[in-house]
């Protein structure tokens, strides 16, 4: 029961992101991406607040010594600021990325964190299965269709989408580390506060805005802030704690569906047959890399005894 929670929150999750593509690339109409980024966080980030405080309100009151009390928020807040930095970097490549393509590309080029992260597990002495070398070679057939142009150049725009991909597999990793040791709607609380901080000060430096221009994109800071950032992330957490990492970033992938049909039917952004066909081998390479290799080889097995 447990593990469908778990998949119901992810795939509830991936709905949301994917239709935030939408929102993120018309929030660009008059905010820069550090600004966008910078608000939309802060607004999670108050949005959980009253959350929060209910929950800790109703739950019962644990027997926790003093130590014991500072150990556990010292690792929530350690945890938050390494998942608020991982997110800051990644969103923001994220951002700056949709600004020079398709809500369509960006969707299915950000789920290449689905490969990504059981490479990462290398470095974390992790076993990678033969299906995710594989998925690696579809992926990267997938991605050459998808952004390569003629004289082997790929477009900024989907450089830094494939950039942003790292970037969340890392805080996929980090939230992976940290969720089953703290409150996961505090550590969401944290990590919103310490990339809202961060974004912020980077547009500060580097962006000119007014609070005009914020309410002139109330619309998408309030869609993304409140559903992608506070109840997207937050049900990532959660689902996340009876997921295994490979398993959630499968059912987090859809989002590429998501935003590929949302930016068709609310933009009217369209793909021709070359970046389709791309499209097709990223989401391919994506389902094979969660395929355990026992799996298909115990297929093999009864197709040989049949």
């Amino acid at each position: 029961m447990k593990q469908f929670r778990g998949a119901l929150l992810l795939t509830i999750t991936a709905l949301i992101w994917g239709t935030a593509f939408v929102a993120q690339s018309l929030g660009m109409d008059h905010l820069g991406p550090f600004a966008f980024n910078g608000v939309r966080n802060f607004i999670a980030a108050l949005a959980l607040l009253p959350v929060l405080l209910f929950m800790q309100r109703k739950a019962p009151k644990k027997t926790q010594t003093d130590e014991e009390r500072k150990q556990s928020r010292k690792t929530l807040w350690v945890g938050g600021v390494l998942c608020g930095s991982a997110l800051a970097v990644a969103s923001n490549l994220q951002q700056f990325g949709i600004s020079f393509t398709t809500v369509g590309k960006a969707g299915f080029l950000t789920a290449l964190y689905i490969v990504i992260v059981p490479i990462l597990g290398l470095f974390l002495k992790k076993r990678v299965p033969a299906t995710v070398w594989v998925s690696v070679v579809i992926a990267a057939a997938g991605t050459y269709l998808l952004s390569v142009q003629e004289g082997f150049t790929i477009a900024p725009g989907d450089l830094l989408v494939i950039l942003c991909a790292l970037g969340f597999s890392v805080h996929i990793l980090v939230i992976d580390h940290f969720s089953p040791m703290v409150n996961g709607v505090a550590l969401s609380c944290v990590q919103f506060l310490v990339c809202g901080v961060l974004c912020t000060a980077a547009a500060l430096f580097t962006e000119t805005f007014t609070l005009a221009d914020i309410l002139k994109s109330a619309g998408p800071l309030l869609f993304t802030g409140l559903m992608s950032s506070g109840v997207g992330y937050t049900l990532q957490i959660l689902g996340q704690k009876d997921t295994p990492p490979a398993v959630a970033s499968l059912i987090m992938s859809l989002e590429s569906v998501f935003a590929a049909l949302s930016g068709w039917l609310v933009l009217g952004q369209s793909m021709n047959g070359r970046e389709l066909l791309g499209c097709v081998l990223v989401f391919a390479a994506v389902i094979l890399a969660q395929i355990p290799l026992e799996v298909l080889k115990k297929e093999k097995t009864v197709k040989k005894t049949a």
